[in-house]
């Protein structure tokens, strides 16, 4: 018998940079661990935890794969989390590491704070923060992460009278991490890769290590046996919403749109890129059938930058009916959304 806790790591990352994926390639080589992984999707919709059951990787069977649909993570830790993460200690053979996908809306603090709870702390030990960032997204300014040239614009222009609630959210989730991933270098310059790391360097207030990658290929290794027992360093991570109850995801809304048997799959790859120039849609992933074809097509779309690869046959059991999850702050077109990408528009 054995007291040893059990490591948990935390992976975070704003929408679209590439926690999914990343998740996907330490599964598949978890270098004999036996994992476990919990899935937090941003409203009902299910599809990330759809993506990855859908490997059938060896290391981490169905089983050990449990999606919460129910909201943020990071809001709904006693009604959810804590009687999931119950669950996955009391199996046979126990998980040697558990995995945590959070949603891209995610604070990562409220979340790591929930393991100093008793009946988990004496079990379970947050092996560390990982915080995924999207390169090309930050490089192009979605985010003003210089505080000084925000404090100049916000006194410049009186309507501006808070911070940009995504600001807030990518703060918080650099803030709290004990590892950055500075994922789809391959999209940038390696200036620009440098500048990048230097700025986030610049605004985290403790040493951490900024990893560069592509499609999130880093080895097992170097994401697990982190050993920072996140739970006993709440002090050093600051965040936004310290003092607070919990925030508040009210900006943001979500929803699924089923889409038909497509003709070609750069239709939806064509589609996707429209709904994000019209309606300033955030983020686009899902499957779709392609006529002709047996592989269900997965789709990741990141504003303008939409990716598109054929992941995996589909099972005679189930309808070729695609399903996309869109996301974006409040207002936004449903119906309008829902026709482009159904090819009505």
């Amino acid at each position: 018998m054995t007291s040893r806790k059990v490591p948990v790591t935390i992976i975070t990352g704003f929408l679209g940079a590439g926690k999914t994926t990343l998740v996907r390639h330490v599964l598949e080589n978890a270098e004999g661990r036996r994992l476990a992984l919990i899935v937090n999707e941003f409203g009902d919709v299910g599809v990330d935890g759809s993506i990855l059951k859908s490997c059938g990787i060896e290391s981490c069977p169905e089983e050990n794969i449990v999606e919460l649909t129910n909201g943020c993570i990071c809001c709904t830790v006693a009604d959810d989390f804590i009687p999931t993460l119950e669950a996955l200690l009391s199996r046979s053979p126990q998980p040697e590491h558990i995995i945590i996908e959070t949603s891209g809306l995610a604070l990562p603090k409220p979340l790591v704070k929930a393991f100093e709870w008793p009946d988990i702390r004496s079990r379970v030990t947050v092996d560390g923060v990982v915080t995924v960032v999207d390169g090309p997204a930050v490089l192009a300014g979605r985010f003003a992460d210089d505080p000084v040239k925000l404090a100049a614009q916000r006194a410049a222009d009186p309507s501006v009278d808070h911070e940009n609630p995504l600001e807030e959210v990518y703060e918080d989730q650099l803030l709290c991490a004990d590892l950055v991933v500075l994922n789809k270098t391959d999209l940038m310059t390696s200036d620009e890769a440098t500048q990048i790391s230097s700025d986030i360097k610049a605004n985290i207030p403790r040493e951490i290590k900024i990893i560069a990658t592509r499609e999130g290929k880093i080895p097992a290794g170097v994401l697990l046996g982190l050993s920072a027992a996140a739970e006993d360093d709440l002090a050093a991570r600051p965040s936004h919403h310290d003092g607070e109850e919990g925030h508040d995801h009210d900006d943001f809304e979500s929803f699924i749109v089923e889409i038909p048997t497509l003709s070609s799959p750069t239709d939806l790859a064509t589609r996707a890129k429209q709904i994000a120039t019209d309606h300033d849609v955030l983020r686009v992933k899902g499957y779709a059938a392609v006529d002709g074809k047996p592989m269900r097509l997965l789709l990741q779309g990141v504003g303008q930058r939409v990716e598109t690869r054929y992941e995996r046959a589909w099972t005679p059991s189930e309808p070729r009916i695609g399903r996309l999850v869109v996301i974006g702050q409040k207002g936004l077109d449903r119906n309008a959304i829902v026709r482009a990408l159904s090819g009505d528009a």
